[in-house]
């Protein structure tokens, strides 16, 4: 089960990688364009969506990574069973939101595709097929923090700061 995971946060990561590259392409594109004479319409608006689709699906992989920011004001300050009560705590918080955040985000692209809405922009892209990157990439977000409140719970998570898991 951990090396699925694992590939799916690192699958999520290279799609996240994939998009940024859509984003380089559109806006080489659109210089290019401009440079050469000629107008190639929605580029801004697909710079955005790969924009959008690289920013959701990098949030698990960065989570792994131990790489979110992270205010240890408190938690620092705490050790063995408050602090591990008060990782327990803010862990089960960060899945309820993500999980939450997940359904919406699925919840606003069933509804765009039910209402036939599409972007404003000269493109005319129905907004549900970007929205679905927002999806998938809170979907994993909420996956990693399960994963992270499992592994705190058994005593085997990382801590912040450290390459390795425990165990």
């Amino acid at each position: 089960m951990r090396k699925l995971l694992d590939s799916l946060y690192t699958g999520s990561a290279w799609l996240a990688a994939l998009f940024m590259i859509g984003v380089l392409a559109m806006v080489l594109l659109s210089i290019i364009s401009r440079v050469a004479g000629f107008h190639v319409p929605g580029t801004d608006a697909y710079a955005g969506y790969a924009m959008a689709g690289a920013g959701f699906l990098a949030l698990a992989h960065t989570l792994k990574s131990n790489e979110h920011i992270r205010v240890t004001l408190i938690i620092g300050k705490l050790t063995g069973g408050a602090r591990r009560g008060m990782e327990m705590w803010a862990l089960g918080v960060a899945t309820l939101l993500s999980g939450l955040l997940a359904f919406y985000a699925w919840r606003l692209a069933w509804q765009s595709h039910e209402f036939h809405d599409i972007s404003t922009g000269n493109d005319a892209t129905p907004l549900w097929i970007p929205q679905i990157l927002m999806g998938i990439g809170c979907t994993v977000l909420f996956i990693a923090f399960v994963d992270e409140w499992i592994l705190e719970m058994q005593g085997r998570r990382a801590r912040a700061g450290s390459d390795t898991r425990h165990e």
